[in-house]
């Protein structure tokens, strides 16, 4: 199968959450669900010194951080209600290779540790798939270890690290610690998912 690029227009739809296209007009109600220090803390972003605490230089922040020409930037939200609790991209397509990477991804902390996250990837690795990519990878900083962690609970394999990537908003140089999904490995890893998010009702 040749791979395509999911239509970014196309909603995405699970059981506890609803991936549609992100919207500048969605900003305000995605920075208060993400806005808040303890997202940065981790790594995200940049790292702690990335943290914006007016919403101004927070969109700011914003317009240039996601991959709003590189990729398919999605609102994370609840399907009851539609609220948003955060954002996640599949963007850095390369079809000639047949990959593309899973990423820019942040909730609200009041869904950590839910079923949104897991529920999310499943999602968005379902889409990649099903549109012939080969690979699919997923990567955060070495010191953001609930990132780390919750990549490696969906399956992914561990590939290694990539040293000085890019500057940490601090100056400091951010090491990247790679993962992936190959399409041999999905019908497996959806399994997985699929037991756990039958096991996980909240």
């Amino acid at each position: 199968m040749t791979a395509r690029r999911p239509d970014p227009a196309a909603v995405l739809e699970g059981t506890t959450v609803r991936l549609r296209a992100l919207t500048l007009d969605d900003l305000p109600d995605l920075f208060d669900a993400i806005g808040h220090p303890e997202v940065f803390a981790g790594g995200w972003g940049g790292g702690p010194a990335a943290y914006r605490d007016t919403y101004e230089e927070w969109r700011a922040f914003m317009l240039e951080y996601l991959a709003w020409d590189a990729g398919n930037v999605y609102a994370v939200t609840l399907r009851d209600g539609d609220r948003i609790v955060g954002t996640t991209t599949l963007g850095d397509f390369d079809l000639a290779n047949g990959s593309a990477h899973i990423g820019w991804t942040a909730y609200a902390p009041e869904v950590w540790g839910t079923r949104v996250n897991a529920e999310a990837k499943r999602l968005l690795l379902g889409a990649a798939f099903d549109h012939g990519l080969e690979r699919v990878k997923l990567q955060a900083d070495v010191l953001n270890e609930r990132s780390r962690a919750a990549i490696l609970r969906l399956g992914a394999q561990f590939e290694g690290v990539l040293r000085h990537t890019q500057p940490r908003a601090d100056g400091s140089w951010r090491d990247t610690a790679v993962y992936s999904v190959l399409s041999e490995e999905w019908p497996a890893v959806r399994a997985g998912l699929d037991e756990r998010l039958a096991a996980q009702t909240a």
